[in-house]
């Protein structure tokens, strides 16, 4: 009998969490939202609703949910494409102090 190769962990890891994350809009959204929007909005802005067509995301400074709005247009296509979701509409954004980093 032989022995098969143990796994990477990372690969693992990555298939369980795919069983493991919601099947939501927002859900597909929040994972693909670092790759769209790039790493430096990705740190100050995270998208927590989709409700109705619109994508709802807390910024940590309100300069941030200017240029995010500024942005929209054209995240949003990419958004819908990379998530496959048909119905997002627009974008709202806005400062969320709670995510600041002067508050944690």
């Amino acid at each position: 009998m032989r022995r098969r190769a143990p796994r990477p962990l990372a690969a693992a890891l990555a298939a369980l969490a795919t069983q493991l994350e919601p099947a939501s809009e927002i859900a597909r959204v929040q994972r693909v939202w670092a790759d769209v929007a790039g790493a430096g909005i990705a740190d100050h802005c995270t998208p927590v609703s989709l409700r109705a067509g619109v994508l709802r995301v807390a910024c940590d400074e309100a300069v941030w949910a200017a240029e995010l709005e500024l942005l929209a247009p054209d995240l949003l296509p990419r958004l819908a494409d990379r998530g496959a979701i048909a119905s997002l509409a627009s974008m709202r954004c806005s400062a969320d102090r709670a995510r600041s980093p002067e508050s944690g």
